[in-house]
């Protein structure tokens, strides 16, 4: 079975970046028991008040950033959609109680596609995307990721997109090491997911230290809780990867077995 997994997007031009999370990333692939049979990926960058599943023949390249290097825009991932893996993901959560639509037109955001580049780059695995709904309980966004749980047993990997630490106005373009309340806050994190306190983790904005700070909205922290809840029948977290740029922009990738 697949484990399930977040992994951290960054800033847009992390795709052109060479540090030790892209290397990381690159080396991904290696570690997996099999090559998927699709992914499903929940972007912080796709938001919707009905969760949203994508059903396309052939994604189109979302460039929703601006001011970055010009090749970051001439960058594709033309993967293929999966009709009969969105189709089970519609009955998976209809099965649930979670109410859900298809979307047959929209291509990948940066937040799917740099990821995907860096960890499967020739963009030949079928791709189910996902949307987030930030107006739901972290409760509720746990619950959508557990699902979808029984996907994993079919070869098919389910990331979340995002950032534990995501607080742009907060970033230093040109600091060399991480910020303390950013460490701090994914330390209390790194606690919670090892120990499977979704009780306290639930809570992470009055409980964690620099809870707020860490996390000024929600978007980005959602696609950890729906990664962590396609882990819960055995609850088991694995931090495999964590570092900063800019201060305290994380970049983590955690393992839900």
């Amino acid at each position: 079975m697949i484990p399930s997994y977040f992994m951290a997007h960054g800033a847009p031009s992390l795709v052109l970046d060479e540090v030790d999370y892209t290397r990381f990333l690159k080396k991904f692939a290696q570690s997996m028991p099999v090559k998927p049979k699709a992914i499903v990926l929940f972007s912080a960058h796709w938001e919707e008040n009905t969760q949203t599943v994508s059903d396309v023949d052939t994604y189109s390249t979302i460039y929703d950033f601006g001011g970055f290097q010009p090749e970051l825009y001439e960058m594709t991932y033309p993967a293929s959609g999966d009709h009969a893996i969105a189709e089970q993901i519609q009955a998976l959560f209809g099965k649930h109680g979670i109410d859900s639509v298809r979307d047959e037109q929209r291509g990948l955001d940066h937040g799917a596609w740099a990821v995907l580049k860096l960890v499967y780059p020739d963009a030949d695995i079928p791709v189910v995307a996902l949307s987030v709904n930030r107006y739901l309980t972290n409760e509720q966004q746990y619950e959508i990721g557990k699902a979808l749980a029984e996907l994993r047993e079919q070869d098919v990997l389910i990331v979340g997109s995002g950032g534990t630490v995501h607080n742009l106005r907060r970033v230093n373009w040109g600091a060399e090491a991480a910020d303390s309340w950013a460490e701090g806050f994914d330390n209390w994190l790194q606690d919670k997911l090892e120990t499977w306190d979704t009780e306290e983790l639930f809570r992470y904005r009055e409980l964690a230290p620099y809870g707020q700070e860490a996390v000024p909205t929600n978007e980005h922290f959602i696609p950890l809780l729906l990664a962590m809840g396609a882990g819960d029948r055995t609850r088991e977290a694995k931090l495999l990867h964590r570092s900063y740029q800019y201060g305290n922009l994380s970049l983590s990738c955690w393992q839900f077995s």
